[in-house]
């Protein structure tokens, strides 16, 4: 039985030079990142040492912490000419990881390249990372769906991530995360049930940070929508990073147990302090394991969990 965190971020040496290499957003001068619509952010060198890392998973009890590109740095939304060098550099880098780290592929949504991204896959990537904002609405399905098809062809999940914050860098810093971050996830979960479903449907998804708490939307759906209800999504998954026991609670109650996965989006949020948010430790097995497993292998009973 191994214990899975889906949401970390650790840049490899090779991803900090590719992104030093640059002069414009996104860069890093030294460890400042500088992002198109936020303010500059200083970086904590050891949050991205990789042996301290590994201690801290294995002190969290974890026997796989999947890390994945930081989609609101906007590799993704790059021309391809310019994605591709920090693409590499992400792939490169996160297959390198030792142990318990596996990860997410990352692609790039402006241009489109489906073999590249099998390629990528082809490294033994869990499945593929993709921007909220490429997944927002009938367009964003038709223009990434080669990369969608790709990922049922091989039985492989989705991972839905907010991307880059729009407007200036004018506000407080909390801004991206509490306002631009959580309106991409409850657009996409939404435009996944009304675009992306019918369209994709052996498709395994997982939406992070609760999906912007669009699921406590349901009544409102029920009342307002398209009249098709609200019935539970077996292969449809949220993960938990940032919230605590009262939101975690509200999402079981509107999806079920079977739906929560634990991310943690380490190292810029800390893991529960109770692995089943005060639910149990029936809830914490479902948490951490089980529902892990069948997001990334499709089998609640298979206890074998992807290599990387």
């Amino acid at each position: 039985m191994t214990n899975v965190d889906v949401h970390q971020h650790l840049w490899s040496p090779s991803l900090v030079a590719a992104l030093r290499s640059r002069a414009e957003p996104p860069f890093l001068d030294g460890w400042t990142l500088h992002l198109d619509g936020e303010p500059p952010y200083e970086i904590p060198p050891a949050d991205h040492d990789v042996a301290r890392r590994a201690e801290l998973a294995y002190a969290d009890g974890l026997g796989r912490a999947l890390v994945s590109l930081s989609a609101p740095i906007g590799v993704e939304w790059l021309p391809s000419a310019e994605a591709r060098p920090l693409l590499d550099a992400y792939h490169e880098g996160a297959a390198a990881l030792p142990e318990p780290f596996g990860a997410w592929a990352a692609a790039c949504v402006r241009d489109i390249d489906a073999k590249a991204t099998g390629q990528d896959l082809d490294r033994g990537f869990v499945g593929l990372q993709l921007p909220a904002n490429a997944l927002a609405d009938a367009a964003g399905y038709a223009r990434c769906a080669p990369l969608l098809d790709l990922l049922e062809e091989r039985d492989l999940p989705l991972f839905v991530h907010p991307g880059p914050a729009p407007g200036g860098s004018e506000g407080p810093g909390w801004w991206p995360a509490m306002v631009p971050y959580v309106q991409q996830m409850h657009s996409a979960w939404f435009a996944f049930r009304a675009f992306g479903r019918a369209r994709h449907p052996r498709l395994r998804v997982c939406f992070a940070l609760l999906a912007g708490l669009a699921p406590l939307h349901g009544e409102r759906f029920a009342a307002r929508g398209d009249g098709g209800g609200v019935g539970v999504d077996r292969d449809v998954f949220v993960e938990t990073s940032s919230y605590g026991p009262r939101a975690v609670e509200a999402i079981v109650r509107a999806l079920g147990v079977d739906a929560v996965v634990q991310g943690s989006d380490r190292p810029y949020a800390e893991p529960p302090q109770q692995p089943g948010f005060g639910l149990g430790g029936a809830a914490a097995y479902a948490f951490r394991i089980a529902n892990p497993r069948r997001l990334l292998s499709g089998n609640s009973h298979d206890g074998r969990l992807p290599i990387r």
